[in-house]
């Protein structure tokens, strides 16, 4: 990075650019005048892939929009859609098989945007592991959002069960002890933080083996966003536009984001950031021709085909209830 780019956290929170939370863990805009407030729940603890919505804080960018935006962490163990419908947040990262399996029980949530074009999760393994079907009868790590979404994939996919399933509770060290075993994580995370510690390991992005997903979807409760869609459609812009910053000069961004989980250091913040860019996961498939953010039915489809099968929804469930493409079509914002 160049010396203009190396801002210290004490300059980027004297900007204005936002707060900490002190022992909270918390990022949270300054307030504008007449500004909404919306809270914002992570899918985990804060790691590069969330940076695009601190960048969003740190440049301004929520607060030109109008909006004094809060990002509480997430964790292994933490039900995001229990909180979003539950009123205790505004906004969730969250799965998109999830909330289209709601849409089944009458969960009224809906995906107002993606993360990625692209879903990040992999599978991590020891080096003798040649393929996801070779761990059919292993042991595989899998956190509480991954039962719900994911590992439905891979039990119709691979033919997995459920007695291979253990807890990911976000500790390394059963995998590190076991070499049997195989973790459920994030292509840009576990593998680099296993490889840190030591571990030689190969990781497997589900993606490149037909899982159909988007990457990390924002979900908002259908009466939210009824309530306001101008607030919605103000936060999705100004949080596609952090992607474009972040992605162009991420310093901003990663400051706040390290404020909140000291130990995201700054190589593993450029592994991951150098993984979102060579694998697209931002900028391939649609959003090439129709800009980042964009999502389309026939995607979606492909996902609702899986969940029929599957018998996570009914053929006639309306499955299109699960997202919206209001928010996000037309944009055409391109890196």
């Amino acid at each position: 990075m160049s010396s203009k780019s190396k801002t210290s956290r004490r300059t980027v929170l004297k900007l204005g650019a936002g707060v900490v939370l002190a022992g909270s863990g918390v990022m949270k805009s300054r307030p504008a005048r007449a500004s909404t407030k919306l809270r914002v729940l992570l899918n985990f603890y804060p790691e590069a892939s969330h940076g695009y919505l601190y960048q969003a804080v740190a440049t301004g960018l929520y607060e030109k929009a109008g909006l004094e935006v809060e990002i509480r962490p997430g964790g292994p163990q933490v039900n995001g859609m229990q909180l979003l419908g539950g009123g205790e947040v505004d906004i969730a990262i969250g799965a998109a098989i999830t909330v289209t399996g709601g849409i089944e029980r009458g969960v009224p949530a809906t995906v107002i945007m993606p993360t990625f074009q692209s879903d990040p999760q992999a599978l991590v393994t020891r080096p003798d592991i040649n393929g996801i079907a070779e761990l059919k009868g292993h042991k595989i790590l899998v956190t509480t959002l991954g039962r719900s979404s994911y590992w439905l994939w891979l039990k119709n996919r691979f033919g997995f069960t459920d007695d291979q399933l253990g807890p990911y509770t976000g500790s390394l060290q059963p995998f590190i002890q076991d070499p049997t075993i195989a973790l459920g994580g994030v292509i840009e995370s576990e593998p680099y933080n296993l490889r840190r510690a030591g571990v030689d390991v190969k990781a497997f992005l589900l993606a490149q083996d037909g899982y159909p997903p988007y990457g990390y979807p924002l979900i908002a409760m259908q009466s939210f966003i009824s309530r306001d869609r101008d607030v919605v459609q103000r936060f999705v812009r100004a949080s596609l536009e952090g992607w474009k910053s972040y992605l162009a000069e991420p310093t901003p961004g990663l400051d706040l984001l390290k404020a909140a989980r000291p130990e995201a250091t700054d190589d593993w913040n450029k592994y991951s950031l150098d993984l979102i860019k060579s694998l697209k996961l931002v900028d391939g498939g649609d959003a090439q021709q129709q800009g980042i953010g964009i999502m389309t039915d026939e995607r979606w489809k492909k996902l609702a085909d899986l969940l029929i099968e599957v018998g996570v929804i009914k053929p006639t469930t309306d499955w299109k209830a699960a997202y919206t493409t209001e928010f996000v079509k037309g944009l055409g914002i391109t890196l």
